[in-house]
């Protein structure tokens, strides 16, 4: 079998699809052996490598091709379709490029079809110029989860055996540590093991960050004052009046805005934490849920779209726009000791499950109906 993966999402700091990417990317490179030929493309070039694109920005300025490989753009795009004969191509990022006539594509959530008001006018007219196209030439779509899969085939008219869905997994680095093990790192942000929440976001509107503090703010003074929140994630967009919301939680004192936290720290933050909180209203996946039941932090988050079939029976549901239902989840997760032991157990077992290497066996399966 001959597979070109499109590594496009490779872009440091990797979130999200740039971090399915990778999984995909760097669990390929180990299963080599095991194909005939394995390429990896990136902005209309092959790429050797996918950790060159993760090199400090002037190392990938100097691993950049001189000059044009081929004489013309259309000598250049004949060329491309050359070489990809006879391989599976998979876009995990949502779009075949225009040079592919075919190929596998992962559809990581239908957001921003169904909740076009979160999302920045560039993405939206993005996905109106491309998208139809896309389709039209897939062969295969992948989901993440079987609540995406079932939205894909109602909104786009795909039939069953078109679309599979595979789970994502969680890192090995995203596991239980005693309080030994992180107080050095945690300390540098005065934080201590078990006397904090944790919420990790990009901060944009479906998300409900917004909910969550007011929800929070309305705790009892004395739970806020020994578990603050502690929030962590990327700006994000259309965020001002939360941005307005989360400066007055940390005047307050029951707050702290971290903003992207590295993938070496960020670990260490979910397994100190003494809950996990994602109030989320859609998520295609819900990678974050995953990250902290393989903690073994006690978790709550939205009873809607992905999230109750990643957290597997684990984790405490709500209604997330729903402020006293969220508000008492919260304080309920935080305090309710003998949920809090059993759900740790739960979440465990429902995480070791999920690893990036079944998500990676699993999509190669779908790759052999093709190559």
């Amino acid at each position: 079998m001959k597979v070109i993966l499109a590594v496009d999402a490779l872009v440091p700091p990797l979130t999200g699809i740039g971090r399915y990417a990778w999984e995909l990317a760097s669990h390929y490179q180990t299963l080599r052996n095991n194909l005939d030929s394995m390429r990896f493309f990136f902005a209309g070039r092959w790429v050797d490598d996918p950790a060159d694109l993760l090199a400090p920005s002037a190392e990938r300025l100097a691993q950049r091709p001189k000059g044009r490989l081929f004489p013309t753009k259309g000598w250049r795009q004949w060329r491309m379709r050359h070489e990809m004969r006879d391989h599976v191509f998979h876009s995990p990022n949502y779009f075949l490029p225009d040079t592919v006539d075919s190929g596998v594509v992962t559809v990581h959530d239908l957001s921003v079809f169904k909740y076009p008001e979160t999302h920045p006018a560039a993405r939206i007219k993005h996905f109106e110029r491309g998208f139809a196209s896309t389709l039209s030439r897939a062969s295969h779509l992948i989901t993440d989860s079987e609540a995406t899969r079932g939205e894909v085939m109602d909104y786009f008219g795909w039939s069953p055996d078109r679309i599979t869905a595979i789970k994502l997994g969680a890192r090995s680095e995203f596991r239980s540590r005693d309080a030994s093990d992180v107080a050095t790192a945690l300390s540098s942000y005065g934080l201590i093991h078990g006397g904090y929440s944790l919420c990790v976001s990009t901060l944009e509107p479906r998300k409900r960050i917004d909910r969550l503090l007011t929800a929070y703010l309305d705790l009892p003074q004395s739970v806020r004052t020994r578990y603050p929140l502690v929030l962590a994630g990327s700006a994000g967009w259309l965020n001002d009046t939360l941005r307005a919301q989360i400066e007055r939680g940390e005047r307050e004192g029951w707050l702290r805005y971290l903003g992207f936290v590295n993938e070496t720290f960020l670990p260490l933050l979910y397994s100190g934490a003494r809950a996990f909180l994602y109030p989320s209203v859609y998520e295609g996946f819900g990678l974050p849920v995953l990250e902290a039941m393989a903690s073994g932090v006690p978790t709550l988050t939205s009873n809607s779209s992905s999230l109750p079939e990643v957290a597997g029976g684990a984790a405490w549901l709500v209604v997330a726009d729903d402020h006293e239902d969220l508000r008492n989840g919260i304080e309920h997760v935080l305090c309710d000791d003998a949920w809090r032991d059993a759900a740790i157990t739960r979440g465990l077992l429902v995480s070791s499950a999920l690893t990036w290497e079944r998500c990676a066996q699993r999509t190669l399966e779908v790759y052999s109906r093709f190559g």
